[in-house]
Formats: C-alpha cells, sequence, structure tokens
C-alpha cells in the first residue's frame, strides 16, 4: 500500500499492471535503476537539503549531464522514484473477511513508515519541498487506494458492508491513523496500531 522499500527498490520486476508510458529497456533502463538507487540512498541517508543532482550522478556512477538530460532536475528525480513505485503488479491480500482484510493493508503501511531509514517517510517529507514530488507521490496514493476498492467490494459481496459504501473514505478511514501516528506525531511504533485501526474503520 505505501511506497515501501521494497515496492520502490524493485518496482516493474513482475508487474501485470499498466502502466502509463512505456519504460525504456536495455541499457537506458539499467542507467535508471542505478540513478533511482542512488536518489534513495541519498535521500534517506542526506536528507533532501543534499539531495542535489550532482551527489545522484556521482553516487550512480553516472555523467551529471546524463541526469541533466533526462531528469531536469530533483524534483524530476523524485517524481520518478514515486511513479516507478506504482509500475509493479500489487494487489491487496484477500484474508476472507473487511477486518482482516483492512489489517493486511495497515501492516504493510505499517512496516514501510517503521524500517530504518524509511525511503516511505523519506518521501513524504521531500513531498513538502518539491511540487513535482508532491504531484507524484498524489499519483500513487490514487493508484494504491484504486486498487485497493476491491477490498471493499468483496466485503460487499459477503455482505459485511452495504451496496454503495464510499471506498476511498472507509480506506482512508483504516490508513490514516498510521500516517498519523507515526509521521505527523510521531509516537513509537506500536504493532498493535494497524489492527487496533483497521477494526475501528471496519
Amino acid at each position: 500500500m505505501a511506497p515501501s522499500e521494497e515496492a520502490i527498490g524493485n518496482s516493474g520486476s513482475n508487474s501485470t499492471a499498466p502502466t502509463a508510458a512505456r519504460r525504456p529497456g536495455g541499457r537506458s533502463a539499467r542507467v535508471r535503476e542505478r540513478v533511482l538507487d542512488a536518489v534513495r540512498a541519498q535521500l534517506v541517508e542526506h536528507g533532501y537539503d543534499e539531495l542535489t543532482v550532482d551527489a545522484v550522478a556521482a553516487r550512480a556512477g553516472v555523467h551529471r549531464t546524463t541526469v541533466y538530460r533526462r531528469w531536469r532536475d530533483v524534483g524530476g528525480l523524485l517524481a520518478d522514484v514515486l511513479d516507478a513505485a506504482g509500475d509493479d503488479g500489487w494487489r491487496p491480500r484477500d484474508t476472507g473477511d473487511l477486518a482482516g482484510d483492512l489489517t493486511a493493508l495497515n501492516q504493510e503501511v505499517y512496516a514501510a513508515l517503521t524500517e530504518r531509514p524509511s525511503v516511505t517517510a523519506a518521501l513524504i517529507a521531500a513531498s513538502f519541498r518539491s511540487a513535482e514530488a508532491a504531484d507524484a507521490l498524489r499519483r500513487f496514493w490514487d493508484d494504491r487506494y484504486a486498487r485497493c476498492e476491491a477490498v471493499v467490494q468483496r466485503a460487499v459481496r459477503r455482505g459485511e458492508t452495504p451496496a454503495g459504501t464510499d471506498a476511498r473514505a472507509l480506506l482512508v478511514a483504516a490508513t490514516a491513523p498510521l500516517y498519523h501516528e507515526l509521521v505527523l506525531l510521531r509516537t513509537p511504533p506500536d504493532p498493535r496500531l494497524p489492527g487496533r485501526a483497521a477494526r475501528a474503520a471496519a
């Protein structure tokens, strides 16, 4: 659900979902992978203020003009990292009931927000500094919530929730407490939080 280290680091490797644009192959794909890996590493180790095109180029082992030509600036780099995270075949788990499905979603969000270092938290923070990153993060969330509508559709078929239930509102109600507690309030991680928030929403 969240743009985790695993999802971002391996996006596109087993994709079954359609992508907005055809991604390059061959040497170009390898260069892109190295550069995006460098963006993630630089961001989590040094923060947004030290995320520069020159630092990324040096870390990726490519010429700075290659980065400028393809990504233009830091905003373009961050946007591509987030767009790449959506190029996967991820789908929400089917546990057999609504509370279980929402808990499974929340456990993924929780893992992404509590890993150290957290790529997800670093990207969220960067989105407040870069308009391009903010737009890309919004696209990522829109895509993930759209995929997660299956959770609510299954619940309707099982008779757990009424037909016409606002899927997006229910999903946000389930996941938002994790972002509020762990990102905004920075409360200590509590492994009971994913299930507690999921049951409250259900």
